[in-house]
């Protein structure tokens, strides 16, 4: 089983020669423990291009020392990473390869450096004797593999213990600096062995003029195919909104091939763009199950007990589990899956050869600026649509359109913003406005179809379907005071001042 530990520390130049401070002089820091020698072997795996380093991610199996294995790191911040570790064995463990899949794909990781450290380890302590960090000095000697250069160093590592204060650490990096040791410019031995022993990789994908409609999209593109990217392994370590992160990642990538049709050829972005909707869809069953069952129980709380008939609180995790039964399971899949693999397989494919249009050349603000004015467009005639129904059915299938028109418009302002500056970001604000509030009513039109099903069960199974029916009656309320404020909102949205500066 692969286990997870937070990585907090910081590293220093250092040589031979170099002779550590008293760090008991350092606020906290009571005693220093000579806690000996270990001798350290480590072989760090990546594909033969490197992927894994490009990504500031490190492989590695190592032998030695108390946490011998294979471990997987993972960059959070600055000197803070989430290292996620497995028993040693001869393969990497399935665990951690699901972990890479996103950056490897099809590629067999293979060994690319052996780092072989012998590492001085020191303790920290408070008065108490509770450990606050771990001060290790490692030689180091770093060989290219298979047949490469090899390099050698010395440097200082500093790890926060845990639950230790952080504040140690600025502590014990004031006694350094004071002694003449400076933090090292490399961010992990890896990094720094590759940029020792070999030249950098480059990188694969187009790089359009700058000042041009097509380097501007492809700049956003890549942004999102780079966030599906990093965001797969969160999705499957269950990291808390990862899942709606990569399908926002996802409806962006989509709405930008729609928008800016005129710069990227949609003969090659369409099919990609089912691909994206597949995955989105793959990934929404869980989150969009847990979004309305918290809905439905925030609703719960708000009624007086008195008014709670039944057992209408086990109804709801009896229907909760059925329907978000397995959906888990049902994003990994997604996730394994020859499809998604061919999927980022054609998106690295997009990015470095781009189906550009004539349009591409062009300079970028009256490009992208039309293309935010045409998604206007479209979301004006379905607002004015469903402005003009009934309440019903029918209205409020148009304003679920006028909600995903809006989500465009909004998206395609947001990738225009870098080149068109506050005219559109004042305009995705006011798209993100409408969004939210149609966004609000289809939550309370699912929420009432729901319901509409638990009372339908309640019925069935010989239970009060009264509590249902309340619950329905706010959701129903909810929906009409969204109906209520679409005008006021739209209104302010759709203001000819708001799109002015947008036209060239």
């Amino acid at each position: 089983m692969a286990e997870t530990k937070r990585e907090i520390e910081r590293k220093y130049e250092a040589t031979a020669r170099t002779e550590l401070p008293d760090l008991t002089r350092a606020p906290g820091v009571a005693s220093v423990e000579d806690r000996g020698v270990a001798e350290l072997d480590a072989v760090y795996y990546d594909t033969p291009d490197l992927r894994l380093a490009a990504d500031a991610l490190t492989l590695r199996r190592r032998t030695g020392g108390g946490d011998a294995g294979w471990h997987l790191k993972f960059p959070v911040a600055s000197g803070i990473r989430d290292e996620i570790r497995a028993p040693l064995s001869d393969t990497l463990p399935k665990a951690l390869a699901g972990l890479v899949r996103s950056r490897t794909r099809a590629e067999t990781v293979v060994p690319v450096v052996r780092l072989r450290s012998t590492r001085r380890v020191h303790h920290l302590v408070d008065d108490e004797g509770a450990l606050l960090a771990e001060l290790s000095v490692d030689t180091v000697r770093a060989e290219r593999l298979p047949e490469g250069p090899d390099t050698s160093w010395t440097e200082i590592e500093v790890e926060l213990a845990d639950d230790a204060d952080p504040t140690v650490l600025d502590a014990v990096e004031k006694r350094l600096k004071k002694a003449g040791i400076r933090p090292s410019a490399s961010a992990s031995k890896v990094a720094r062995a590759l940029a020792e022993t070999g030249p950098e990789p480059e990188p694969e994908y187009a790089s359009p003029p700058a000042d041009t409609a097509g380097a501007r999209v492809l700049a956003y593109v890549r942004e999102q195919v780079e966030a599906i990217v990093a965001l797969d392994p969160a999705v499957r370590r269950d990291l808390p909104d990862s899942v709606h992160q990569m399908r926002v990642a996802c409806r962006r990538l989509r709405s930008a091939f729609k928008s800016y049709r005129k710069v990227l050829d949609r003969a090659a972005t369409d099919p990609i763009g089912d691909e994206l909707k597949w995955l989105a869809g793959e990934l929404g069953v869980a989150r969009d199950q847990e979004v309305l069952t918290e809905r439905l129980r925030t609703r719960l709380d708000t009624i007086p007990r008195t008014l709670v008939l039944g057992p209408v609180r086990a109804r709801l995790r009896v229907w909760d589990k059925a329907h978000g039964g397995g959906a888990r399971r049902k994003t990994l899949a997604a996730l394994d899956s020859a499809r998604h693999l061919a999927l980022l397989g054609a998106l690295d494919a997009l990015l470095t050869d781009p189906p550009l249009l004539k349009a591409a050349a062009d300079a970028p603000a009256p490009v992208l600026a039309a293309a935010v004015l045409k998604d206007y467009d479209r979301l004006a005639t379905c607002a004015d649509h469903a402005l003009a129904l009934l309440p019903g059915h029918d209205r409020d299938l148009a304003m679920h359109e006028a909600r995903k028109a809006a989500k465009r418009a909004r998206y395609a302002a947001e990738a225009a913003t870098p080149t068109l500056g506050k005219p559109a970001k004042r305009f995705a604000k006011r798209m993100k406005d409408v969004q939210t509030v149609l966004g609000e009513h289809q939550d309370s039109v699912v929420a009432r179809e729901a319901l509409r099903d638990l009372a339908i069960q309640a019925h069935a199974a010989g239970e009060s379907a009264f509590t249902w029916g309340l619950l329905h009656g706010q959701e129903e309320a909810a929906g009409a005071a969204g109906e209520r404020a679409f005008p006021q909102v739209w209104a302010r949205a759709s203001a000819p001042e708001l799109r002015a500066p947008l036209t060239h």
